[in-house]
């Protein structure tokens, strides 16, 4: 009985010191990817301002793909600017990207649900072909490093509290191992 266990007993060591790594508790519809290399963005915002998602590495960004006439993104939009005013002066630094639609329409349909809001503009939409969303909206956190770490596929009620408290903790992550 003593050699079985001495057997077992490293590899429940093992399993034991293994474990936080596997109880990570994400909110709803948030998955955890393995790491990957953010792809490039480079695009103009509504006001025409550019934006290089590389220049901005240092800190967590919360890169969201969406469009006006997609039912979720319609009634998430309203939750994103809650959540940006929810989280003040949060370093987490929140990219929204419009998918293939003009100035006029963006513009409206944000003037109406979400008029804080200034998105990136993907006019032809290869941007956002590049980044492979599964369907919009999709949101993608990038830690400071420029690598995807989290992915939420559909919509989301992110000003709860829930969704601000994950957020919120991003910023500690940046200091663990393995981030």
């Amino acid at each position: 009985m003593k050699t079985a266990l001495s057997h077992y007993l490293p590899a429940c060591l093992l399993i034991l010191i293994s474990l936080p790594a596997f109880t990570e508790t994400l909110p709803p519809g948030v998955m955890r990817i393995n790491g990957t290399t953010a792809p490039e963005l480079q695009l103009n915002n509504l006001d025409g301002e550019p934006y290089d998602l590389k220049a901005t590495q240092g800190h967590w960004r919360f890169v969201h793909f969406w469009a006006s006439w997609c039912g979720p993104c319609r009634k998430e939009m309203p939750s994103i600017e809650r959540m940006i005013a929810a989280l003040g002066d949060n370093e987490l630094e929140i990219v929204l990207i419009n998918t293939a639609e003009t100035e006029d329409e963006v513009f409206t349909f944000l003037g109406i649900v979400a008029p804080e809001l200034v998105p990136l503009m993907d006019r032809d939409g290869q941007v956002t072909e590049v980044w492979q969303p599964r369907g919009l909206p999709a949101t993608y956190l990038v830690d400071p490093a420029g690598k995807i770490q989290y992915q939420a596929l559909g919509g989301r009620t992110w000003e709860k509290p829930v969704y601000l408290k994950f957020l919120r903790g991003l910023n500690q992550l940046e200091s663990q191992p393995g981030q």
